[in-house]
């Protein structure tokens, strides 16, 4: 089990450090996955059913070889720590429930203005990703 108090705080202090605004809302994504579908599937309407988006389940194929289903739970929220690091012990603690694995949490940098007044992120897509933290 991650200690995921400390590894909220780490990402939230990496995206404060990289400057990232800290009043904007996030795209908090928690990563799931497993190689059974059904059992995966079970777990998503589950989660579902605790108010998050679900992606569609996509097979994924390992570097050192297998493979395995994913998808990611959704919620649209401010970096509160606290509120993050509660999503992602339940979170773990359902996926135990179902046999899947947890893989933790991701979210993208949101930048505020640059000195003209533009805003500083670019949803054209030039194929350049924002870091992804």
């Amino acid at each position: 089990m991650e200690n995921w108090q400390e590894f909220t705080e780490d990402t939230i202090a990496a995206l404060m450090e990289d400057g990232s605004d800290p009043d904007a809302e996030y795209t908090i994504e928690h990563h799931f996955y497993h190689e059974d579908f059904a059992r995966l599937e079970k777990l998503a309407v589950e989660v579902f059913k605790l108010g998050y988006e679900v992606t569609d389940a996509e097979e994924v194929e390992f570097e050192e070889g297998g493979t395995a289903w994913v998808f990611d739970a959704i919620r649209e929220q401010s970096l509160d720590g606290a509120s993050i690091t509660a999503d992602a012990i339940k979170l773990e603690a359902l996926a135990q429930k179902f046999g899947v694995e947890y893989d933790g949490w991701g979210t993208y940098f949101e930048g505020g203005e640059d000195e003209d007044g533009e805003d500083f992120d670019d949803d054209e897509d030039d194929g350049d990703e924002a870091p992804r933290h």
